[in-house]
């Protein structure tokens, strides 16, 4: 039996489908806590693991969580402060917890490979996104663009050698917190590359196939899907909803921040839209505080997609790893309003180039016309389904969770 630690920092879709990658471990007989914000406690412990909270004060005024400026709010946690404030926050958190490995979501790795070090542990990235370079593609982050193999691999380097250059202090801060020789963080990199560390992706490789230029360690395993609570049960009033009539379609943001103005505009539009369809609707509030009422439309609060889409006759979301994969998973034609940062533009494009999507549209630009337009598109083409169809059927013979068990169990006996 191996003590193994996950440390998972960010958004739902960051954090909850490492509860997978949990449960299998202890299921294999291995002893597993799971350190995260205190907002994912219940998610966490629910599934039965044994939880950590490790929370962080960022320097946010009262004007930007009024505005929910998403871009202000990302800026501030990714700025070195912010990865400065989580990663002290993680080192204070498992200061007292054993471990034989540690598995590191990204933004846990600043902190995450020093500690590892420091203690003479095997560190393991977990990663939702292809962020490593490659010539097939720019990393994730960087948008759905893609200029040709030279162009894409320069951009990974050139992302790669500004992130050592960004977070250099910060890193350099926790190797002196932790009593380690001072070192670059190209350095650690670099020895992290000719130790052909494990960095795993949690995706499919029907999705996104592994770039052949990538070095051995860079493994794409599978998707990791979300544990549900032991013993949850779906809320009457949603099971009573979807017995009312036909399938609906889904509508939600995620873990998209906007303001009550924007909140309310996107509310009304999405009713216009189905009313436009004669279609139901599920909406899910989220992060953006989505509400709307009417009789063939419910708006709810958290709920499994595993359990959910299955229910559903079509997708509309934000494109984040967790919800493209789980509409990949139903089976389930799409429409994608991905936000312009980060890796959502990414899934976007890639639903569109697996025949899955039926339109990529901008939040800023959207309208009832446009969206009702969409979804139409997605449900009257058969295609769209067709393809869903195919490649949930491909994803059900993966086993994500089973080969992380398999890398882990290697390092812990190594």
């Amino acid at each position: 039996m191996a003590r193994l630690v996950i440390a998972a920092f960010g958004t739902r879709g960051d954090v909850v489908p490492l509860t997978d990658i949990g449960c299998r471990l202890q299921d294999a007989g291995h002893e597993v806590t799971m350190a995260a914000p205190t907002q994912y406690a219940d998610l966490i412990s629910g599934c039965g693991l044994t939880f950590r909270s490790f929370d962080v004060e960022f320097d946010i005024d009262a004007a930007d969580l009024a505005e929910a400026n998403p871009l202000k709010l990302a800026r501030k946690a990714v700025s070195p402060k912010g990865m400065r404030a989580t990663g002290e926050s993680l080192l204070a958190t498992l200061h007292d917890l054993p471990a034989d490995a540690l598995l590191l979501s990204p933004f846990a790795e600043l902190a995450g490979h020093p500690l590892a070090e420091a203690r003479g542990i095997p560190s393991i990235c977990v990663r939702m996104q292809p962020l490593s370079t490659t010539a097939t593609h720019p990393p994730a982050i960087l948008g759905a663009w893609s200029a040709g193999q030279v162009l894409n691999r320069a951009a990974g380097r050139a992302a790669t050698a500004m992130f050592d250059r960004v977070y250099g202090g910060t890193i350099a801060g926790f190797r002196e917190h932790l009593g380690l020789p001072a070192r670059s963080a190209r350095a650690m990199r670099q020895q992290r590359t000719q130790a052909q560390s494990p960095i795993l992706h949690g995706f499919s490789p029907d999705v996104v196939p592994r770039p052949e230029d990538w070095r051995p360690g860079l493994e794409v395993v599978g998707y990791w899907w979300p544990r549900r609570a032991i013993g949850w049960q779906p809320p009457g009033d949603v099971v009573a909803f979807l017995d009312a009539g036909a399938p609906p379609v889904f509508l939600g943001f995620g873990s998209i921040l906007m303001s009550k103005d924007e909140s309310a505009r996107v509310s009304e539009l999405v009713l216009e839209a189905l009313r436009m369809l004669g279609l139901r609707g599920v909406i899910q509030a989220g992060w953006a505080g989505l509400d709307a009422a009417g009789d063939e439309v419910l708006t709810i609060g958290e709920c499994p997609h595993d359990w959910l889409f299955g229910k559903v006759a079509a997708v509309v979301h934000a494109c984040g790893a967790g919800t493209t994969g789980a509409g990949l998973r139903a089976g389930l034609p799409a429409v994608a309003i991905p936000e312009p940062g980060g890796d959502q533009p990414f899934w976007a494009r890639r639903l569109r180039e697996l025949g899955v999507s039926a339109a990529t549209l901008s939040r800023r630009k959207l309208t009832a016309s446009r969206l009702a337009a969409a979804i139409d598109a997605a449900l009257s083409a058969p295609a769209h389904r067709t393809n869903a169809e195919s490649l949930a059927a491909r994803i059900a013979e993966e086993d994500g969770a089973a080969r992380v068990v398999a890398v882990v169990e290697r390092l812990v006996r190594a």
